[in-house]
């Protein structure tokens, strides 16, 4: 494939990539504002559950059974402290050393480094956890 590389070519596509950045820039420092969807606070608690839920299954799964979907529910248990921690807007580090002693002191494992435990705890940081009736989105 032939890419052209004449000067007016390069001048549109540099012009093309500021646009972008510009409007990257604009997105990232938009306000919040409610969307039209609209849920109970019921539902809304079940969704968070349920995310949590998954991230836990999937991601942390510490005795590996995330490829039996018969029992995903396996930590459920951790789902309300790990909620609270969210809400009460704990640091990264808490949480891994949280997940951490969970391994080691709950579930008696001879748990690894717990850095391995970072993208997890990152992943349940990105949730939103607000039970708020009207979900919140960037714009």
């Amino acid at each position: 494939m032939k890419v052209d590389m004449s000067p007016q070519a390069v001048t549109q596509r540099l012009r093309t990539m500021d646009e972008l950045w510009l409007l990257s820039q604009k997105l990232m420092n938009a306000k919040r504002v409610a969307t039209n969807y609209s849920v109970s606070k019921k539902e809304r608690a079940l969704e968070i559950k349920n995310s949590i839920r998954r991230i836990l299954f999937y991601d942390w799964d510490p005795i590996g059974i995330s490829n039996d979907v018969d029992i995903d529910d396996e930590y459920d248990r951790y789902i309300a402290p790990v909620y609270r921690m969210l809400v009460e807007n704990r640091s990264e580090d808490e949480l891994v050393k949280f997940l951490f002693q969970l391994e080691r002191d709950s579930m008696g494992l001879s748990s690894k480094s717990p850095e391995r435990l970072r993208p997890v705890a990152r992943k349940l940081l990105g949730l939103y956890v607000n039970l708020d009736k009207n979900r919140i989105s960037r714009l």
